[in-house]
Order: C-alpha cells, then structure tokens, then sequence
C-alpha cells in the first residue's frame, strides 16, 4: 500500500527501472515535466519525459505504451500539450503515447494503471501529472511542492501495488482500452525478472483481490457498474466500521445505502474523510453543494451517533487553500481493503471509467491486521501523530472519531465537516455536475432527428468542413495556451481592455463575432458578457450578448446543415427516434427547452440542430427565447462583477444573489419542464 506522491513516485521509478520488455501508463492525466523524485538538497532530479527517454535508449528491446484520456479543451491550462503538437517533450521511438476519446459526452477515462512486464501493476488515484508529489508531512511550505516554479497546496492520494494474476489482470484492462482506442493489439510478454522492487515492503501475500470497474455502455461497449455494486455490498456487510477517504462524497446511492445503516442501533461506525475545499468556482457550485446536502442528509438520519465527517487540516496554507485530499480509499471492517480510482460520485457509479482494487482477509489474522495497520497509517497521517499513539488512543476510546478528535494539534488534526443548509433550486442546478447515467451521443442525435428526408451532401465538402473546423480549433488553442495572452488575460487588464474598447465604432462588431470561437474551444461565453457589460453598460452589453449567440448558434446550425444527416446518423447509432414525435409536433418549445437546460455544449447542440434539419425559425425563435432569461440574469450579474472590479461601484449582494438564484431556477424549471414535455 502506498500513501502520497513521494512513496509511490519512487516506488514507479524503481519498478521501472527492472522492466525488461513492456511498461503500459493508462491515464487520467499525463505530464512528461513533472519531477519524479528530488535529492537531498530538495533539487529536481529528472522529469517524466526524460526518465522514460532514458530507459528507452538504455534498455533497447524495451517498448512503453501511454494512453491518455482525450480531455476537452476546457482543461487546456492545467494539462501538457507537447505530447500532441511536439512543442517540449519529444518520447522516444519506443514510446507510443495516444489519446483514448471512446467515452460518451460529458464523460472522462478516469482510470489510473500502471503495468510492467505483466508481472507488477499499481492501481489508485494518482496519475504521472503535474502538482501531484507531496510527502506525508504535508508541510505547508515544502519548496519541493511546486510546478513550473510555482507552488501548490499539500496533496494526499494512494496507490495499491500487487503482482501475479492481478498485475496481469490490470494489464488486461489497458489492453482492452488500447485496442478499444487505436485498433491495435498488444501482445503478452514473457520475461525472466521481476519488476518488483526490492526495496518496497510485501505488506499482504497470497490473498484474494478484487478489480472492480466502472465503464458506460457507450460505443458499442459492455455496460460495467462494479464499483457501485462493490461500494453497497462492502456498506451492507459491514458489522463494526466503515473508514472512508475520498475526494468526493456526493453519489446518491451510496448515500441511501450508509442512511439505512444509520438506522440500525447495531449498525456500523461510519466514518468519512475528505477535502474541506473544492478546485474552482465550478466544483465549488457543484460537487461541493451535493456533498453539504449527503452530509447533512446522513445527520439527519443518524440517531444513535455513529456518523462522523472530518476534513484534514493543516496550519500554514495560504488562504483558499486545503490540503488537496485526492484519495479513493475504503476499509471496512478490518476484513476488506478498497483502493481505486472512483469517486463516492455519480460520475464514478455510471458516466467515467473507473478501476478499483480490493482485498478480503477473508477471516485470516495476519491479512486484518496488515488492512487495520493501513488504516492506523492514514489516521495518524492527517491527525499529525505517530501511529503507535494513534493505536493507544483507539484501544482506550473504544471509536475511531473519539480518538482521532483529541489527539491532534493545531497544526495537523482531523477537523468536524461543516454542511450549510442549501437551497433546493441550487441543488437542482448542482446536479448538472455529477450525473449518474452518461450523455450518449446517439441520444443526443434522437434529441433532434427528424423524419425529413436530407439532402445528399456532394463530394467532400463534410470532412473538408470537419478538417477546417478541427484546424480552427487547434490554432484558437494554441493561441489560448502559448501565446502572449496567457500572460495578458488578467482581471486588471481585461478592465483596461474593455474600457478602452468602447471608443471604436467597431467595438460591438468584435463582441458579436467573439462568441463564435469562444463556442468552439468551449471558452467561457459569461466573461465575453463581461466585457460588453463593461465596456457598453448592462443594455447594450446585454444586446450584444443576445446578438452574438444568435450569430454562434446560426454559424454552427448552417455547418451542420453542410453534413448528411445520414452519415449523422451511422455515426450515432440506430436508436434515434425517442423524442421525434415531440420536435414534430412542437419544434420550437423544444428548441427553448432545450436551451433552457444545458444537455450538452452550445456548438454540439447547434451542429446537431442543423444536421438534423429542424426548421431554422424554430432553430432562431427557440434559442431567442430559451437564453434570453439566462442571458439577462446573467447580464444582472455580469454588471455587478464589473462595478466591483473597476472598484467604482457598489456591490449589491442582493441583486447578485438575485441573479444566481434565477440561473439556477431556470436550469430546474427547464429541467422539469423539458421532462414533462417528454413524457
């Protein structure tokens, strides 16, 4: 078992380094620049990329294969993109690094894998990416924590290393993936060594484990719900504890399935760790709303004082900051050991892949205490004491929360989670954020089909259309990425820019045209409104806004007018006839519904709109009147956010509020209302 960046980077170093023939990387996330290890005088040692260069040219019969999970440009600042365009990192020869984009929309390849020589096999939460090493000391001011010369807050995550079946089982699944993503197959490999280290302690031998996995029937693929079924029979069977430490604690099954626990008087501690903070206005809004709702629902249900929900503090951080507590980790009764990938999310239960392993002591003396010292270690870790003061303190107070709560200190201690009461038209809004079945683009398709006959498009015209619209997105990204305006696009100078904006007669023009490459790398269309609120006041900004989603919308509804709709149509899938009856019969409450709830990106649905014939006045009609609430909230609170960043104006919170209360009511209300429609 392997606890934070600093053990298992090492651990993978070593592994590595007695590889002979094959290294497969399956990945969330992949950054050749991260820094693997550092020496004793906290200096960088070696990166990713050239440690995997370098066992390439030292070890020739050696062949490294890494698949990545194709992310959205939305994730572009955070993650590397020379491993697509050759801009930093260039793999050696030996090196196949692809992309997988088999997963459904709105949905990611979360699994995190590492095999080698189909003999050893590391499975959790971390993923060879940047801002993700950190020791256990978690000291707020570790000059070894940073990326790019800057730093990042304390991370906390864990890994499982096993060997045998099991490793070729976890090798099994990226070759599956593999295939699945680029046609290829990668054949066994046999060889004479053994890749695991020496120097890491076997903690747990010849026992039964488990590889649970999540994967969406999506593309063609087998529909896999492991993980939860996994997660409700480890909750169901448990009879004195259950220790859970995650990053996020918001799937509504799990919830049900620890309430009904809580009613039991003999029913089992129950016992959750996870972040207090959340990465990003977004997840704060989402992921961080849920979990306040499933935290205050569980207390409410616990009437005999066996929930407990704690966060790991430590004294230093900088303000906003937290420990980033990433960890998938699940031990129940000293008898079942749970380390994966997958979040106690709706996402991880249905919509991202997810791979999980678990191992039953199976009644066996020696593997319960190996799975208890486990647990000890984490306790200890985030209470901030050795393990052996933990154990004494566990054996005297009789409960895992009335050890833990006294034993800390100011610097380091497991803090109570805090839960506020939230709005139900928040939580309807929050929901959009962890959903439980995946958007299939098949489903996205029947959403707009129609039974129209199509034109037959001539010649090449589609993929050229495709090929230049793939071109434009590329360019605008690279741009975006590495361009001077990384730097430029700050708040104090997109101030100065829209103010001096408003003096050219062309000004508007700009601001009605921004939005159309804005919709295509999915950049922020709200800060666009920004700057017209800005730079013209909250009506003109407001027109301009309207006007320049109109002319988005019509750009990619024409583009997808250009493509056959039969070809649409092999390309998602024979079931496309779910809601025909009702775009039929009412073209245009569909098209403002839909655009009432965000179902999917604003060009996916107008490229879909257009290929799928439905009547461009319904097409302009609809989307006029399905944003023109959202856009004028919006435009409410875009006037308020640009009277307190000119620091001219005076802030009403009441307004502001106002305006975020009616977002979320519309995408509940439309939410309600498309499902009636439907039905």
């Amino acid at each position: 078992m392997l606890v934070d960046g600093e053990q298992y980077f090492d651990t993978f170093i070593r592994a590595c380094e007695r590889a002979e023939r094959l290294i497969l990387i399956l990945a969330w996330d992949f950054d050749s620049r991260m820094v693997l290890r550092y020496d004793d005088a906290n200096k960088p040692l070696e990166s990713l990329g050239d440690f995997l260069n370098r066992l390439c040219h030292e070890k020739p019969k050696l062949r490294i294969r890494i698949l990545d999970w194709d992310f959205p440009m939305v994730y572009g600042t955070d993650r590397e993109y020379s491993t697509i365009f050759g801009l930093n990192w260039k793999p050696h020869r030996h090196i196949d690094f692809r992309f997988d984009d088999t997963h459904p929309i709105a949905g990611s390849h979360h699994q995190k894998i590492v095999a080698i020589d189909d003999k050893v096999a590391f499975a959790g939460g971390l993923d060879l990416t940047n801002k993700r090493w950190d020791s256990p000391k978690h000291s707020p001011d570790d000059p070894r924590r940073t990326f790019e010369d800057k730093p990042y807050p304390p991370f906390h995550d864990a890994m499982i290393a096993v060997d045998d079946e099991a490793a070729k089982q976890l090798a099994d699944i990226f070759r599956k993936r593999w295939g699945d993503a680029t046609g290829k197959t990668i054949p066994p490999v046999r060889t004479p060594g053994d890749p695991w280290p020496d120097e890491l302690k076997v903690e747990i031998s010849n026992v039964q484990v488990s590889i649970a996995c999540t994967q969406p029937a999506a593309n063609g693929k087998e529909k896999m719900h492991h993980i939860e079924a996994l997660y409700l029979d480890m909750i169901a069977r448990a009879r004195r504890y259950i220790y859970i430490e995650n990053q996020y604690f918001t799937s509504d099954k799990v919830g049900k399935a620890l309430e009904a626990r809580l009613g039991d008087p003999d029913g089992p501690e129950i016992v959750v760790v996870t972040r207090l903070l959340s990465h990003g206005w977004l997840e704060e809004k989402t992921m961080h709303v849920l979990r306040a709702r499933l935290v205050r629902q569980l207390r409410a249900a616990d009437k005999h004082g066996k929930f407990h929900a704690f966060f790991p503090h430590v004294e230093g951080l900088c303000e906003g900051t937290c420990l980033d507590l990433h960890s998938k980790v699940m031990v129940v009764d000293d008898e079942w050991m749970r380390i994966g990938s997958s979040n106690i999310s709706n996402r991880s239960m249905g919509v991202d892949t997810e791979c999980d392993v678990t191992v039953e002591a199976a009644g066996r003396p020696e593997v319960q205490a190996a799975i208890r010292a486990y647990r000890d270690r984490l306790l200890a870790e985030h209470s901030g004491v050795e393990v052996e003061h933990l154990v004494a303190h566990l054996e005297s107070a009789g409960s895992i929360a009335a050890a833990v709560g006294p034993i800390g200190t100011p610097g380091r201690h497991l803090g109570k989670l805090e839960a506020p009461e939230i709005s139900e038209a928040m939580l309807a809004a929050a929901a959009i954020g962890d959903m439980e079945k995946p958007i299939s683009f098949d489903v996205l398709v029947q959403s707009f089909a129609s039974d129209d006959p199509a034109p037959v498009a001539r010649g090449r015209a589609p993929w050229l259309m495709i090929g230049a619209v793939a071109l434009v997105l590329g360019a605008l990204a690279l741009l975006w990425r590495y361009s001077p305006l990384a730097d430029m696009v700050t708040a104090d100078s997109a101030v100065a820019w829209a103010q001096g904006l408003s003096a050219y007669w062309w000004a508007p023009l700009v601001v009605v045209l921004a939005y159309t490459p804005a919709s295509l790398v999915m950049f922020p269309r709200w800060l666009i409104t920004l700057a017209a609120v800005f730079a013209f006041g909250p009506w003109e900004g407001f027109g301009y806004a309207m006007a320049g989603a109109l002319t988005s919308g019509a750009v990619g509804y024409f583009a997808g007018r250009m493509i056959n709709r039969n070809t649409v149509r092999r390309i998602a899938g024979p079931r496309m006839n779910r809601l025909n009856a009702f775009l039929q019969q009412r073209g245009l409450m569909a098209v403002t519904l839909v655009r009432l709830v965000p179902i999917a990106p604003f060009i996916v649905v107008n490229v879909v709109m257009g290929a799928m014939r439905i009547r461009l006045r319904h097409f302009l009609l609809g989307t006029l009147f399905g944003m023109l609430p959202g856009t004028l909230a919006a435009t409410v609170l875009s006037s308020q956010i640009a009277a307190m960043l000119a620091k001219s104006g005076q802030v009403n919170y009441a307004i502001v509020g106002a305006a975020i209360l009616a977002i979320a009511a519309l995408a509940y209300g439309g939410h309600r209302m498309l499902g009636r429609a439907r039905a």
